[in-house]
């Protein structure tokens, strides 16, 4: 009720001064409201995540004690004692054999690299080591400790970490050294303690237990330690700068040392243990006569141990990765040993209680002396009672309290050791979705000791380098959408979300929490009409929906935007409201290539190229037409320079930290989708790629089906090829590119190959965004997928439309995957993301897409079968013939009249998939069981996708459009196949074609043209003549004129390039005909020419007051009229008190605001008043005289309220407010640019008519061998099955029927072996998608959980900051004043 409210007063206002006060009001075009209650989950999550951490710890800790003290000499059961000491054991070697899987998978499924065989040595000698103390200190100094002392020594372990941190001098600051000294002086300390404890046991007069042989394994505990504290030496090492070099090399063959390592712990803790057993004389015959009740203890114990330590580290890593180190990781591991003393002595003490309450005399003496005739009565106290008696064998027992001191001060030595130790935990800082190896130096936890190990295991980031190197860097994305025909609402819906972008991004003068610059760039393809120069219907709508926009977000018009006319058509730039650039570049198909490919050259090669090249080399530009709209940043991220700047040096951004945002002119996305995306390339170097999950909008039946087709690709196939190996195709509505992976060799130069061969067409043309991935992916360059990143986009709602889309991505995505599976012997060479394995994986899945076609006959023959009860021979003759007669249909007649058949036999494959799968329902009701073939495959598949859905709990409604995708399986993946299949010669779009030029066309000698709708799909049957001979004539006469266009438009070009060099340089003028040396040439010039301040301020304040030397193309004007329209009576007032209100937003200024605006729009309203009408332009010495006396209204209110700093603010506004859109001529280094640039890869295509029968020649060939290779593949599959059946139960597979509540019946199923043989391989392969998209959901939780906490988070100026003479631009730099 509130918004309605407020919108009503914003729209009562407009009505003030225009009668046309209404407006568009886009979907989300309203500002982001803080969401209190995700924050608050997000908390609640933290700290659920934090005690997950202390209670597994406790757990892992507890146990492991629990059975060294059950293993020990003084247990209550001494007879279990070497089958618990195996359990101890078998829990040392969990995390060795966790790790060696970890390992082995990467192996298989990720590069590897040859190993050094000196490194491997070296790390296997020190595994040796570390793990020969852990079992040195568990197996054997352990059992003869009481539990309390066990606890205590554990914390000794970081004896030599803390040595490491003080002989590196780790710390910047030299105070800070104290930490790792005071941890060896309090672990040594903790040694004398220990060492005392038992002298005080041992002479002590009261019967404990203890002996001098005590010391010998005080000693031997003592140097295990010790020896365990070499595991975390690579922490150090790394944290140096010397060592740190020399482990570089061991990155990229770590997991093949993790392999041999693992082994070889396990190893070692084996040989240790049977050592042990072997000189304590224990008779190997024990293990098989341990009594059941003990199995099922020490089994229980072992595996709540295994458990508890895998999960405290796992939720470890999670606390870290969500910004949530000291309240979720680092205090309840802290607390672990403290919480673990708490609780055994408050079991102690219960337990005594439990005694003085039937004896009030008793004391603790005679409490521990009952121990000594233990009889187990009661088994749940075992564990208890284990724990007391263990204490009882401490000091606790004598009537001298100093004994029990020193054991707790020993304790107390070696916990404060530990946390000094670990001290730069508590200040330290991840990145977002840190990798878990920038969190963890090693992938190995230790069960014996959890908490130490996660605490000495973390990784020491050097303050020094946190400092610098750390840092999240900043980075520029350049925001790249292809327009092709869009409409007016699907333009509102990208315009909307680059509109919302500069929102969130904020003031270009405040650096953002996230360190990033943007500029958005449209490329509209097509834009002006085919006989005229003048812009076409779909420019003049971009244009209204800049204007429409931006007044939605600003309540103002747009600002400061400059015309261009360039060597490609046109541009228009515009700033954004909060400074971010908008640049809109028009294509004129007759001066350069269309389509989304060219446009993706045409962009990569300016953004990453152009500016790349002027950014690293400032001095190659010496034009500067207007300061004030130069581009805020380049390809380096920088403001731009002028040439008086020259002291003034920008901080280089590499091409890593560069990013392309490829969009469709259709897409509409949140800040946080792009944000996310960002996350993933700057965390991993390697990824050259990322893609969201895209969400087809529309309505009808065909967008119905592909909600739920996009769902389950997403779900499943895509999370798959995320966590196996890589993602084979990002999408081009919505993928972020690295910079550096597109301009890697073979990529960004191959891309612009032109298509000459039949497969060429096939693989580069209709499929650009799967190819630019392979290339990407055969670079060594990874491609990953992000399921919280959301993207919306337009999918197409007719029947042809679809199929026609899916002709071009279909034969595409099997060309660049055979290719990508051609070369994957090389691929995988290079790319660590793609192994042998997932290439297997991916044979896979080709394969099963290839055989799609058979599988729906056969499927459509069992529902023939199922349904009519025909004979199943019967059933697969039948089920053959419509494929076979459609594709007799698909070679002989005309594409519109294959749509025309597709569709019909659509709605009855439909109508039969409905009644198969209701019979399949009815067949188990009857028989009263599921567990068939059919019936187990069904119901295992809906519980996998609901479950899947579950999962994704904002897509769960997807599910009802899961009933449309299943009854149309026979379209889309039978006559879709065949139709794709048979076309292939076709490389039309055959998507968004132009109604207007189809409109032109002569329908010369049609005989039959009707159109039937039915079922949302419009369908158009149409028969007409050959024309070959006038067709012919068309294009002779269209290549000829395009030739002469281009030609006539470059020489025009070089001639207004010529034109607007200064007259006196006539040596210049004639070296410029030589394209050659031409860019040599402008350079030497522009050398020659320097002119005094005085005559620079002149040349300015021509080129600023129209440029009135730059001849104008026919279409400028109208698009100029329709910017000056902001100059209006209504729209002045308005616009004036939104530029005044921005330039005041601070909180100080509200009163000097509001009296401004107050002032300033009476002051405008007596200039204007009765001179002008409300919906009239002002004349342009109107606005020069309305300036003077707003700039004399201003500097009176200003010097009354004694505001005069503000002067220069208001200046600006007024300015802004006043200013048309100019028209400005393009940097002549610029224009020289892209004419080489059209000239060399992007000029407009014009083949003769004999390369283009020859290439239809070579299409219809490739046509003939794919279709025939493809169809006699599915045929093979048919007939096998139909042989298979035909020969009856000989070779048959009986299947025992078995009912729900499991009783066996004689009956038995005959199942054929090819049917279920695919019907288990396609249950395997979506078991396997379903475990890739479980590990994808989690880590796309954590992912989500770390981003909310920094969203909309800036590091805002004072406002003083901002100069008083100029406008300060910064962007993470020092400021330049302009």
């Amino acid at each position: 009720m509130e918004e309605q409210k407020d919108r009503s007063k914003k729209r009562e206002k407009r009505h003030e001064e225009t009668w046309d006060p209404f407006q568009l009001n886009p979907i989300g075009a309203e500002k982001e409201r803080k969401r209190r209650g995700f924050v608050f989950l997000q908390h609640l999550f933290a700290f659920f995540v934090g005690l997950l951490v202390l209670g597994s710890a406790f757990i892992s800790k507890g146990s492991l004690l629990v059975l060294t003290t059950m293993a020990s000499e003084n247990s209550l059961i001494k007879k279990d004692r070497a089958f618990h000491l195996l359990m101890v054991a078998c829990s040392l070697a969990v995390p060795n054999v966790l790790l060696f899987l970890k390992s082995l998978w990467k192996c298989a499924f990720k590069s590897c690299v040859a190993p050094k065989i000196k490194t491997v040595l070296v790390i296997c000698l020190i595994e040796s080591f570390v793990s020969f103390g852990t079992s040195l200190l568990a197996l054997v100094a352990m059992p003869h400790f009481d539990i309390l002392t066990s606890l205590f020594i554990l914390g000794s372990v970081c004896f030599f970490s803390s040595i490491f941190q003080a002989a590196f001098h780790l710390q910047k600051k030299a105070w800070k050294i104290i930490f790792p000294i005071c941890s060896v002086v309090f672990v040594l300390a903790g040694y004398i303690l220990l060492g005392l404890d038992y002298y005080i046991r041992t002479t002590s007069t009261i019967t404990n237990g203890n002996s001098s042989k005590d010391y010998l394994y005080v000693g031997l505990g003592i140097f295990a330690s010790i020896l365990v504290s070499l595991n975390w030496w690579e922490n150090s090492f790394q944290a140096s700068d010397k060592p740190h070099n020399t482990l570089i090399e061991l990155e990229g063959f770590r997991d093949f040392v993790f392999v041999i390592s693992s082994i070889l712990r396990t190893a070692v803790i084996g040989i240790v243990f049977a050592v042990y057993i072997t000189i304590e004389g224990v008779d190997w015959s024990v293990f098989s006569n341990v009594p059941a009740d003990t199995v099922q203890r020490g089994v229980g114990l072992f595996l709540l141990q295994a458990f508890a330590s895998a999960v405290c580290h796992w939720f470890g890593v999670v606390s870290c990765k969500i910004h949530a180190v000291r309240c979720s990781f680092a205090l309840p591991i802290v607390l672990t040993t403290p919480a673990v003393v708490i609780a055994f002595v408050a079991s102690f003490l219960v337990q005594f209680s439990n005694i003085l309450e039937n004896n009030i005399n008793a004391t603790i003496g005679g409490f521990c002396s009952d121990f000594y005739d233990y009889k187990l009565m009661d088994t749940s106290k075992l564990v208890l009672d284990e724990i007391s008696n263990s204490i009882c064998h401490t000091s606790v027992r004598y009537n001298e309290p100093w004994g029990p001191a020193v054991m707790g001060l020993e304790g107390l030595c070696w916990w404060v050791g530990l946390l000094c130790s670990t001290y730069y935990i508590w200040t330290q800082k991840f990145q977002r979705i840190e990798r878990t190896s920038q969190i963890f130096v090693r992938r190995l936890y230790e069960a014996a000791f959890i908490d130490q190990s996660l605490l000495l295991n973390t990784r020491i980031i050097k303050e020094r380098k946190q400092e610098s190197g750390k840092k999240v860097e900043n980075c520029v994305i350049y925001l790249c959408a292809t327009m092709w025909h869009e409409t007016y609402d699907e333009m509102l819906k990208i315009l909307t979300s680059m509109f919302r972008l500069d929102r969130y991004r904020g003031d270009v003068k405040e650096q953002h929490k996230d360190k990033f610059d943007f500029e958005c760039h449209i490329f509209v393809d097509d834009s002006f009409e085919k006989d005229t120069c003048h812009v076409n219907k779909y420019v003049k709508d971009l244009v209204s929906v800049v204007i429409e926009v931006y007044r939605v977000f600003t309540n103002k018009e747009p600002d400061e935007v400059s015309i261009f006319e360039t060597p490609y058509g046109g541009r228009l730039t515009c700033i954004l409201p909060e400074g971010n650039m908008l640049y809109i570049h028009l294509k004129d198909k007759q001066l350069i290539r269309n389509k989304k490919r060219w446009s993706q050259i045409m962009y990569m090669y300016y953004l990453l190229g152009w500016k790349g090249y002027i950014a690293n080399n400032p001095q190659r530009l010496q034009t500067v037409v207007n300061p004030c709209r130069a581009s805020l940043i380049s390809m380096n991220g920088n403001a731009f320079i002028l040439p008086h700047d020259e002291n003034n040096r920008r901080k280089n951004i590499s091409d890593d930290n560069t990013f392309i945002m490829a969009l469709d002119g259709d897409t509409d996305f949140h800040p946080s989708a792009l944000i996310l995306l960002l996350d993933r390339l700057r965390m991993y170097q390697n990824v050259g790629a990322a893609c969201g999950r895209i969400h087809p909008t529309g309505m009808g039946p065909m967008v119905w089906y592909q909600k739920f087709e996009y769902a389950v690709g997403h779900w499943l196939q895509k999370t798959a090829e995320h966590v196996f190996g890589s993602v084979l195709c990002s999408p081009g509505c919505f993928s972020l590119f690295r910079g550096s992976a597109l301009m890697d060799d073979n990529v960004l130069k191959r891309y612009t190959t032109t298509a000459t061969k039949a497969s060429e067409y096939v693989q580069y043309d209709q499929g650009e965004d799967r190819w630019l991935c392979t290339l990407l992916l055969q670079q060594g360059w990874r491609v990953e997928y992000n399921a919280a990143s959301d993207a919306y986009t337009n999918a197409p709602q007719e029947f042809n439309e679809f199929y026609n889309q899916r002709r071009r991505w279909g034969p595409s995505t099997l060309a660049n995957t055979l290719d990508l599976l051609h070369s994957g012997a090389e691929t995988s060479k290079r790319n660590s993301s793609i192994s042998r394995a997932y290439i297997f994986y991916q044979i896979f899945t080709v394969g099963s897409s290839i055989l799609g076609p058979a599988s729906v006959c056969l499927m459509i023959a069992g529902a023939f079968s199922f349904v009519f009860n025909w004979n199943a021979n019967f059933a697969i003759l039948l089920s053959v013939i419509p494929p076979a007669v459609y594709i007799i249909i698909c070679y002989t007649t005309k594409p519109s009249f294959q749509l025309a058949v597709a569709a019909i036999l659509s709605v009855l494959y439909a109508f039969l998939m409905t009644a198969t799968f209701l019979s399949i329902i009815g067949q188990m009701v009857e028989e009263k069981t599921f567990i068939t073939p059919s019936g187990l495959f069904l119901v295992s598949a809906s519980i996998l996708y609901v479950t899947t859905a579950i999962l994704h709990p904002q897509e769960f409604g997807l599910l009802i459009y899961g009933l449309m995708y299943v009854i149309c399986i026979p379209s889309g993946y039978l006559l879709l196949a065949i139709y794709s299949m048979v076309n292939l010669h076709i490389v039309s779009w055959g998507t968004r074609e132009s109604t207007s030029e189809v409109g032109k066309k002569k329908t010369m000698g049609v005989v039959c043209d009707k159109r039937c709708t039915m079922c949302c799909w419009d369908i158009k049957i149409e028969v007409n003549q050959e024309t070959k001979n006038v067709v012919l004539q068309q294009l002779q006469q269209t290549i000829q004129q395009k030739n002469l266009n281009k030609q006539q438009n470059i020489n025009n070009l070089q001639e207004i390039q010529l034109q607007t060099l200064p007259h006196g340089n006539e040596a210049a003028r004639s070296k410029s005909e030589n394209s050659d040396d031409e860019y040599e040439n402008d350079k030497e010039n522009h050398n020659h020419f320097e002119v005094e301040d005085e005559e620079q301020e002149q040349e300015e304040d021509r080129q600023q007051d129209g440029m009135q030397d730059i001849p104008e193309s026919v279409w400028i004007k109208p698009v100029q009229e329709e910017f000056l329209k902001k100059l209006t009576y209504a729209n002045l007032k308005r616009n004036l008190a939104e530029q005044i209100k921005h330039v005041l937003r601070d909180k100080r200024y509200k009163d000097v605001c509001d009296e401004l605006v107050l002032m300033l729009t009476d002051t405008l309203n007596q200039e204007l008043y009765g001179t002008v009408g409300p919906e009239d332009i002002l004349p342009d010495n109107l606005i020069e005289e309305l300036k003077e006396s707003l700039y004399f209204s201003a500097r009176r209110i200003l010097a009354m309220d004694e505001m005069e700093i503000l002067e220069m603010r208001i200046k600006r506004a007024i300015e802004k407010t006043l200013m048309a859109p100019q028209v400005e001529k393009l940097l002549d280094e610029e224009n020289v640019f892209w004419i080489k640039l059209i000239e060399r890869y992007l000029e407009p295509l014009s083949e003769d008519q004999t390369h283009k029968e020859e290439v239809k020649r070579e299409l219809k060939s490739l046509r003939n061998k794919a279709t025939f290779l493809y169809f006699i593949v599915n045929v093979l599959w048919v007939v096998a099955t139909f042989f298979l059946q035909a020969i009856g139960e000989a070779i048959s597979i009986k299947i025992p029927k078995v009912y729900p509540n499991g009783t066996v019946t004689n009956e038995y199923l005959n199942v054929e072996p090819i049917g279920l043989m695919f019907l288990l391989t396609f249950a395997v392969l979506l078991i396997v998608q379903f475990l890739a998209m479980l590990y994808h959901r989690v880590y796309t939780l954590i992912h989500v959980v770390s981003y909310r906490s920094k969203e909309k988070d800036y590091n805002t100026k004072d406002s003083d900051d901002e100069g008083k003479d100029g406008l300060t631009i910064s962007n993470n730099l020092s400021p330049i004043l302009l």
